[in-house]
């Protein structure tokens, strides 16, 4: 069987990265840059002032109190258009242009005005209250590079470098098919010997929180030219994710499907826990990945798996996810030979250390569990018994960006 790593790297060398398309920058949160955007304009485009107060040449106030005399404004979206001259001030308000020859800002709390006579009672230094032009950015600057998922604030910035539509790449259309007799939808009537499927749901959840548009296909019965008829209408996405029968069973009719229709299969079996049947086959273009229809072997799959292949179709590494350092809380048992994820609970120390304690039940049909945990402790194939206070790897389930 293969190694995880090793499945991960036949997965994501399948994928490439999708065609770029233009979006407005109103709807562009949470999309991926498919090439940087460039500042159209200064920001500020002029020295601006920060505050309420009057525009002064610093050197006219050697000391105070020192007069000078009124001889216009300059308030936000207006100008003194003239040159300053030696003694003269101009009141002005936050976001207004400095008048040429001005240096220095003494807001209106340092002064006393008397009509045109104007007190400075608080000397300034040049600079002082200014927004020099180009303070946040300029024209031509490049913040952000290709592969960047676009948050609030990056819009916001984007925005006001006034760039009214972006370049991203187009989303991954992703067809999720569910099968078995056993299956219900939630909210359907639940037969003797029947379960209600969740993984399905799950799954679209994940792909749409990762950056791609799900198509929830019904569930397919166990019938072997419904089967083909799902997955050939899945082919026509970026990519089909089965869920459930990749096994090797008699009622396993994924597999004879595919093979049916001409795709080849790359794999169908990993030496992990939870999610060892796992697939990978390909057609041409097309691209199915076979979860395992266990509801938390599906998950902990879609992790390892699915979202990489998603981050490679929006031009991003697809880098397996990263795990970080903790120390056991509890004693652990030696590992056999298939990696484990074992669901946890993690919890960090007043000096940051984290501590990572497994879930006494591992029952891979538990999505309660699942759903408690915090964190994924990773336990390689064959790793030895371990005592409480061994560091050991764990994958944040919380610090996951986009959502777990």
């Amino acid at each position: 069987m293969l190694t995880v790593h090793e499945a991960h790297a036949r997965v994501i060398a399948a994928f490439d990265r999708l065609p770029a398309e233009l979006v407005s920058i109103a709807d562009a949160a949470g999309r991926v840059l498919a090439a940087p955007p460039t500042a159209r304009l200064t920001q500020p485009p002029a020295d601006l002032s920060a505050m309420d107060g009057y525009a002064v040449r610093a050197a006219d106030i050697p000391a105070v109190p020192t007069t000078l005399t009124l001889v216009g404004q300059a308030p936000a979206g207006g100008s003194y258009d003239h040159a300053l001259k030696p003694g003269e001030t101009v009141r002005i308000f936050t976001g207004g242009p400095l008048p040429m020859g001005a240096d220095s800002i003494v807001i209106q709390e340092d002064t006393k005005a008397e009509g045109a006579r104007i007190t400075i009672l608080e000397a300034p230094a040049p600079g002082r209250h200014v927004r020099k032009a180009g303070l946040d950015f300029s024209a031509g600057e490049m913040p952000y590079s290709a592969g960047r998922v676009l948050t609030t604030r990056d819009i916001a910035l984007l925005a006001a470098m006034n760039l009214p539509w972006i370049s991203v790449y187009r989303k991954p259309r992703v067809a999720i098919l569910s099968t078995g007799d056993e299956l219900v939808m939630p909210g359907e009537p639940v037969g003797r010997n029947q379960i209600v499927s969740s993984s399905g749901i799950a799954v679209a959840a994940l792909v749409r929180s990762w950056g791609g548009e799900p198509t929830l296909f019904d569930i397919a019965r166990d019938d072997a030219a419904l089967i083909r008829d799902r997955i050939a209408a899945g082919a026509q996405h970026d990519l089909l994710i089965t869920l459930g029968g990749a096994s090797v069973g008699d009622h396993d009719l994924v597999q004879d499907a595919l093979k049916a229709l001409g795709f080849t299969m790359d794999f169908w079996r990993i030496a992990m826990r939870p999610g060892k049947p796992l697939m990978f086959a390909a057609r041409d273009r097309a691209r199915v990945l076979g979860l395992p229809g266990n509801p938390v072997s599906t998950m902990v799959c879609a992790l390892l798996f699915l979202k990489p292949a998603l981050e490679r179709l929006l031009g991003q590494s697809g880098a397996l996810v990263a795990s970080q350092p903790a120390r056991l809380a509890v004693d652990v048992n030696a590992n056999d030979t298939r990696e484990d994820y074992v669901r946890s609970r993690l919890s960090r120390a007043l000096d940051g250390t984290l501590s990572v304690e497994p879930h006494k039940i591992q029952d891979s049909s538990m999505l309660s569990v699942l759903a408690m945990s915090t964190a994924l402790l990773v336990r390689p194939a064959h790793d030895p018994a371990r005592k409480a206070g061994e560091m050991v790897q764990v994958i944040d389930l919380a610090g996951l960006p986009g959502g777990y």
